[in-house]
């Protein structure tokens, strides 16, 4: 198993996280001020620099609107 933030598997969450934020009509700086963090932060999260935990994914999936669950479901599909 990579554990490098470049694997597959990141890089599918990071895309995810995008089209998630998109849909919710935020941009990367609406974002960072609901989560209070850096814009940088919501940039490298994007990338796939930066790996997410389940607490962050939960709180990204209230504010974007998505079940964090679904999206768990929908990666480990392969």
């Amino acid at each position: 198993m990579p554990k490098t933030v470049t694997s597959p598997l990141q890089k599918k969450l990071a895309a995810m996280l995008v089209e998630a934020r998109k849909k919710a009509d935020l941009r990367q700086i609406d974002l960072a001020e609901k989560l209070g963090v850096y814009q940088s932060w919501v940039t490298h999260m994007e990338s796939g620099q930066r790996r997410i935990d389940v607490v962050e994914l939960i709180e990204l999936g209230r504010i974007m609107g998505f079940d964090p669950a679904e999206m768990v479901r929908v990666l480990s599909k392969r």
